[in-house]
């Protein structure tokens, strides 16, 4: 495993960007309760997000008190860490990894400090690796990072790829990274360009199949997984860069999208995701051209492989056609709704996710664990 990217010297100045919205009163405890689902759905301790939330005076203070939780986390493992504790380190940077990106999902005006925090969560989650799965490796190039990791006792498996969304990145999705492993599928879980560890360095990237394409060519040459059973699931606005590259990549056996978009209308969008889709592209213009180049309805007949669809009946954000649309316009397509599921299922894994790791792992032609 290598070493960490460090965050880009020269951040775009956004200090015309308007995030006034972040002082609203009422939106603090709504932004809260919104992301729970998601927060423990990524593995945090929701007693622990109760408590590091309930201090909180402003959504201006949630990167620094998220960052300061993976701290806390961060100490306990190094302390394991240099007296033996194995497996209790690895759980501990683990669970700073989670933290520190936790610390990133706001489109909070100190760009420096949420670079910084991506790279302390890559860091985190290559020493929780370390300890957990030493057999994992960095896969990396221009426009993409990740960690490789393969099932126990699976010679050469197929691999799937796991695509995080706007403000996501590599570090959220564990719980989909463990139930694809322990159904004898490789994983790699990555960074693209604007995500994690890279969206300080680079802008996000509507021809994301130009990306997978890289990564796949990676894996080949890197080895040990087989490259002829690729997957990819992708999650919110990965679920478009899942579909952009079944569309376009060939090598892609099949795909899952879990609350991904069909389709965006900039101006129905809400103040939250308009700043962060603009800080992330670096200007207002770049971020509306992206946004209306987010529209599954060229690429439905275009996914001519095996797709699943998974939505909540809960998940409703302003400006977003949800893609359950797509599951009607794909020719091979499959809709797993749960009512009750809200953005990204949080509130629901057991609902979704044995049931999409199972699909997958059979479309890939793996053989269930041991």
């Amino acid at each position: 495993m290598t070493g960490t990217p460090s965050p880009s010297p020269s951040l775009p100045d956004l200090s015309f960007l308007d995030l006034s919205f972040l002082d609203h009163p009422a939106l603090l405890p709504a932004f809260v309760e919104e992301n729970r689902p998601r927060a423990t759905g990524a593995g945090l301790d929701p007693h622990e997000y109760t408590r590091v939330t309930a201090l909180l005076r402003s959504l201006h203070e949630w990167p620094e008190a998220c960052r300061a939780a993976g701290r806390r986390h961060l100490t306990a493992a190094d302390r394991a860490a240099a007296e033996g504790r194995t497996v209790s380190a690895g759980e501990a940077y683990e669970a700073a990894a989670r933290w520190f990106h936790a610390a990133g999902l706001l489109p909070h005006p100190d760009r420096a400090a949420a670079a910084e925090a991506a790279v302390e969560a890559d860091e985190a989650m290559r020493r929780a690796l370390a300890h957990l799965d030493p057999a994992a490796e960095r896969v990396e190039g221009g426009s993409f990072a990740g960690w490789l990791r393969r099932p126990t006792g699976v010679a050469h498996p197929p691999v799937a790829l796991v695509v995080p969304g706007m403000d996501s990145g590599k570090e959220e999705f564990h719980a989909v990274a463990g139930a694809l492993l322990a159904r004898g599928t490789a994983v790699l879980a990555m960074d693209g360009p604007g995500q994690g560890v890279l969206a300080a360095t680079s802008a996000p990237e509507p021809d994301y199949h130009r990306v997978v394409g890289r990564v796949i060519d990676a894996l080949t040459a890197h080895g040990g997984v087989d490259t002829d059973r690729v997957g990819v699931i992708g999650l919110s606005l990965g679920g478009y860069y899942a579909v952009t590259a079944a569309a376009h990549e060939p090598r892609i056996r099949a795909t899952a999208v879990v609350s991904g978009p069909y389709r965006l209308d900039w101006d129905a969008l809400v103040p939250f995701v308009t700043a962060t889709l603009t800080q992330r592209c670096g200007t207002p213009e770049a971020a509306r051209a992206f946004a209306a180049r987010v529209d599954m309805t060229g690429l439905a007949p275009a996914v001519t492989g095996p797709l699943l669809v998974v939505e909540g009946g809960e998940d409703r954000i302003p400006g977003v056609t949800n893609a359950d649309v797509l599951a009607d316009r794909a020719p091979h397509a499959e809709l797993l709704l749960v009512p009750h599921g809200n953005h990204l299922l949080g509130n629901a894994l057991a609902d979704w996710l044995p049931a999409a790791a199972d699909w997958l792992t059979a479309r890939l032609g793996t053989p269930s664990a041991r």
